[in-house]
Order: structure tokens, then C-alpha cells, then sequence
């Protein structure tokens, strides 16, 4: 371990750029963690793209020891360079995006030669990151890495997705939101934060199935997607809310859920899965949602199923200047998926 004489687990948390603090470099860690600054396409609230730097600042307050995965992250959690040309991208075409927007809600069309303008703009800024993603991911991918990714909105993980597939035949993702994200090219943005599983189910054929756990604000086209693919399984806030009302034991839901994942699975996690307290800031919240311990129950569940986690992707925290919820919630819910994923992959 890199500067191991000077990285005490039970000590001061240290400030040296990482997340956690941790000393690893991206050589000798076993899980690399990338970063996407990016919330061009949010349709409410923005702020996410100041997520990964504050989730570096508050990750460095947590404790090492996990008793759902003692001692995993030994095997190494690295952070690899934030890229911040993506984030002065992002905010260029974020004015762009918020025109459209506004256009749109003021019952306007994207017909409109100068929207169609800041479509393509913001198109095509989409498209540069997701390439920047996945040639990212596919380095350290190749180099025998595990990659998570800290966004940023819900479109930042396309990329790593796609590079996944690309390297393993086939997979399911365990998608914990309070949106569905099935909308076609929402609002016009062919890579929109609400477009992300309708651009997987098209796009990557390798996902196999697509199992969404808390979806409780979506439209009747959403619903309809899901139910024509064959391929995304809902276990919705009604369904959730109508289990705990009749007693269901949350250990007996959760092994309904991991029976309908393949072996091999990615996490998605949008923060606004989980109920308003624990994220009262994210873009788009919606009221309900799991608990913080229920959705880590799950993550640990499927783990002691024999499921290997993949990849991941943590999105839609967003930050608040006067508020530490978010960040911190933030925080822990990434050294959870940390720690469970890189049980999931320790050598047998």
C-alpha cells in the first residue's frame, strides 16, 4: 500500500484528494472510482455536478470499519483524476439546456430554430461524455479494475454501462430511483437524465434484465415501456408500501427482488430512491422511498446471494451549502457500495 506507514484506518481522516482519504493508487487498488461532474439535462433542481467534490470532502468523516463487509476495502478503493473540462462543459450547456427547458414549459416546441440550435449543442455535448466515460472505463476495465462511478445526474453512467457490456455477455442491473428514467429522448435531449434505462434497453442488448426498486413517480408511457420489453421488472412504491402495510418481513421483499436479478449484476443508484429526509436536496425529489438501512439490507442481501456486483453507479446527490445531509448520506452510501461490490469480487 502506497505511504502505508502514514495511513493509520482508525485516525484523523485524511485531505489528500481522495475518496475516503484513502492512499491507493489506481495501480494497486482492486475498485477504481471515477467521477462525472455533470447535470446539463436536470428538469427541476440542479446541482449534482458539485457532488464527486463533495462527496471527497465528506467521505474523509466516515469510519473504515463496515461489519457487512469487514476489512474489503483493503483490497483497495481508488480515485482516479476528475476530469473538470466536463464540468466547465457542463455549465456551458447547461444555460442552453435551461433555455430549452423554459421554452418547453412556456408550451413551445423544439421546432424552434434557435431551441433546435441548443438541442444539438446540448446533444452533442451529451455524446462527448459519454465517450469520455467509457474510454475511461474501458482503460481500467481492461487494466483488471472494478469501476464504480460518482456522478453527477442520472445520465452520467451510460458510458461505463457500455463499456461493460462490451467486455461481458450479459448482465442485469438492480436500479434503485423514484423515477423509472424510460422517458424517449425527454424534453428533446437524446441523453437526458430521465432517458437513461430507455437508452440501455435500446442500446445494450447484454443488459438482460433491468430490476427497479422504489419507482413511484413515472408516466403511463414508462409503465408501458416496462411492460412491452420483456425485459424490467417494477417492484414500485405502491407494491413496497402495500408489503410493509401487510407485514411482509423486508428480508422476505428483498429476496423477491434478488430472484428476479441474473447472477452477474450493476447497481444504479439514484439517491432520490430513498426517502426525502435522507436527500432532501436532489433534483427531483419525491416523497417515500426506502430507508437508508433498507436499501443497504438489499445491497448486502444480494451480495449473500452469490450475486457479484459488477459495477456501480451513485447519481443525483446534490449538495447544499447550508445543509450536510446529502453530502454525508452521500458519503456512506458510496463506501456501502464499496464494500459490498468488492466482496462480491473477492477471490474464492
Amino acid at each position: 500500500m502506497t505511504n502505508a506507514p502514514l495511513f493509520d484506518p482508525d485516525g484523523v481522516g485524511l485531505d489528500n484528494g481522495n475518496y475516503f482519504g484513502m492512499p491507493f493508487t489506481t495501480d494497486e487498488a482492486a475498485l477504481v472510482l471515477l467521477s462525472a461532474p455533470w447535470d446539463v439535462t436536470v428538469s427541476y433542481g440542479a446541482g449534482t455536478a458539485d457532488a464527486p467534490d463533495a462527496l471527497i470532502e465528506a467521505s474523509t468523516q466516515l469510519d473504515f470499519y463496515d461489519p457487512a463487509a469487514p476489512d474489503a476495502w483493503r483490497r483497495g478503493i481508488a480515485t482516479a483524476g476528475i476530469d473538470y473540462a466536463l464540468l466547465e462543459l457542463s455549465q456551458r450547456l447547461r444555460s442552453d439546456a435551461r433555455r430549452v427547458i423554459e421554452h418547453l414549459e412556456r408550451g413551445g416546441s423544439t421546432d424552434d430554430l434557435l431551441i433546435a440550435r441548443k438541442l444539438a449543442r446540448v446533444n452533442e455535448g451529451s455524446r462527448q461524455l459519454n465517450a469520455a466515460i467509457g474510454e475511461e472505463a474501458a482503460r481500467w476495465l481492461d487494466a483488471g479494475k472494478t469501476v464504480g462511478l460518482v456522478g453527477g445526474d442520472h445520465a452520467t453512467p451510460y458510458g461505463l454501462i457500455r463499456a461493460l457490456a462490451e467486455r461481458c455477455d450479459s448482465f442485469g442491473i438492480l436500479h434503485i430511483d423514484a423515477h423509472c428514467d424510460l422517458r424517449e429522448a425527454y424534453e428533446g435531449f437524446d441523453f437526458s437524465h430521465a432517458s437513461i434505462m430507455y437508452n440501455v434497453l435500446r442500446d445494450v442488448p447484454g443488459v438482460e434484465r433491468i430490476v427497479q426498486v422504489g419507482v413511484r413517480d413515472f408516466s403511463a408511457a414508462e409503465r408501458r415501456t416496462a411492460e412491452a420489453s420483456g425485459r424490467v421488472v417494477q417492484f414500485d412504491g405502491q407494491q413496497l408500501l402495500e408489503a410493509r402495510l401487510q407485514g411482509e418481513p423486508w428480508h422476505a421483499v428483498c429476496d423477491r427482488i434478488i430472484d428476479t436479478l441474473p447472477r452477474t449484476v450493476y447497481v444504479s443508484f439514484d439517491v432520490d430512491g430513498l426517502d426525502l429526509p435522507y436527500c432532501p436536496h436532489t433534483g427531483t425529489p419525491v416523497p417515500g422511498g426506502l430507508s437508508y438501512d433498507e436499501a443497504l439490507y438489499l445491497l448486502q442481501r444480494t451480495v449473500d446471494s452469490g450475486r457479484r456486483i459488477l459495477g456501480f453507479d451513485l447519481v443525483e446527490v446534490c449538495p447544499a451549502p447550508d445543509d450536510r445531509t446529502d453530502a454525508i448520506v452521500g458519503a456512506r452510501l458510496l463506501w456501502k457500495l464499496c464494500g459490498q461490490t468488492l466482496r462480491s469480487n473477492e477471490p474464492k
